[in-house]
């Protein structure tokens, strides 16, 4: 950590600086220039983080130099790394297809999307049992009907369950269930569920917020890291700016941004971005070519008829092209597209 003091700082403003950090444990380096003394701060972080520094007299600007993020970070991890979910890899040596519907409706959609996404090339499953909606009046979901349904569309295609969970009281149930637990851009600063799903002991996909910064989102991954679980996949999904051209602003810039402060791996989830059936396919261009380790799309038999988020699911015509797009591009960077897991790896022992 570096202080910055003012032009007109006084040597007591320096010194009752360097006695307070000295009391925190740490030491205090002072270099003075032309216009401007400088302190730096070697010790415990955390620890300065609660002196107020940039309150006291004299200071002009607190800088942190280490990240706050430890545990993901790659400061301390430096090679990327790889997150096995129900036998399927998602990092660095392979790009992952996770595909299926939003939402749970019925058993006969479910097992329909399921079969069309792993047609495409998915090795993982994708659908929500529990739904958080902008308006209350929109469908939440089936619950625990749904978890069931996903459950049994599993057992029937060898496909391993990505679900999102909305709640710390549910993280139990769903774990119980799905092979990944999502935390969805709304929760994504949910640090009740952040630290449930840390301590469920299934890998976790975890999505930007909406509005987060990449280092917000980073302290998100850290709550459940803190926890224990570094089974950890980010995903960005599109962040909220001024433009209405589509639902959300694709950062694709966060991946190789992400990838070089975090060992993490990072998917890009096209359909939520783009909102649009027709961006879904050039915007899985767009993640592949910049490096992501994976994309989440939606599949549904019927948009048309869809409870959730129908206008940018995927039907049969694209799935063809992301088929194409699954063997052609990931070669091209010296990657691989992920492998289906062996059926006897896939799935946990579903409760009843």
């Amino acid at each position: 950590m570096v202080i910055v003091m003012t032009p007109d700082a006084t040597q007591e403003d320096v010194d009752a600086i360097v006695s307070l950090v000295g009391t925190a444990g740490g030491s205090a380096f002072v270099s003075r220039g032309v216009s401007r003394t400088i302190i730096g701060l070697v010790g415990d972080v955390a620890q300065f983080s609660t002196l107020n520094l940039s309150g006291m007299s004299g200071v002009a600007d607190v800088i942190r130099v280490s990240t706050p993020y430890k545990l993901v970070s790659r400061e301390n991890h430096p090679e990327r790394s790889t997150v096995w979910v129900g036998g399927v890899p998602i990092g660095p040596g392979t790009v992952t297809l996770i595909a299926g519907p939003c939402a749970v409706e019925t058993p006969q959609q479910t097992l329909e999307a399921a079969k069309m996404a792993k047609a495409a090339g998915a090795t993982l499953l994708r659908g929500g049992a529990f739904k958080p909606r902008t308006s209350p009046y929109a469908f939440q979901g089936l619950g625990e009907d749904g978890l069931r349904i996903l459950a049994d569309v599993r057992e029937e295609t060898g496909l391993p369950v990505v679900t999102e969970v909305v709640d710390a009281h549910d993280v139990p149930l769903v774990a119980s269930y799905a092979d990944m637990l999502q935390v969805g851009t709304r929760n994504a600063q949910n640090f009740a569920l952040l630290q449930a799903v840390g301590a469920a002991g299934k890998p976790v996909l975890l999505k930007r917020g909406m509005s987060s910064t990449i280092e917000e989102w980073l302290m998100a991954a850290e709550y459940i890291a803190q926890r224990g679980n570094l089974d950890i996949v980010l995903c960005e999904r599109g962040i909220r700016t001024f433009e209405t051209a589509t639902r959300n602003t694709l950062d694709v810039s966060a991946v190789p941004v992400a990838q070089r402060l975090s060992h993490l791996p990072v998917v890009i989830d096209p359909s939520h971005s783009g909102g649009q059936r027709d961006l879904v396919l050039p915007l899985s261009r767009a993640a592949i070519a910049v490096g992501a380790d994976g994309i989440i799309v939606d599949v549904h038999p019927q948009p048309d008829q869809a409870l959730c988020d129908g206008p940018q699911a995927l039907v049969n015509d694209d799935l063809s092209e992301l088929a194409r797009i699954m063997r052609e591009f990931p070669p091209l960077l010296g990657r691989k597209a992920a492998e289906p897991a062996p059926r006897s790896e896939a799935g946990p022992v579903a409760a009843v």
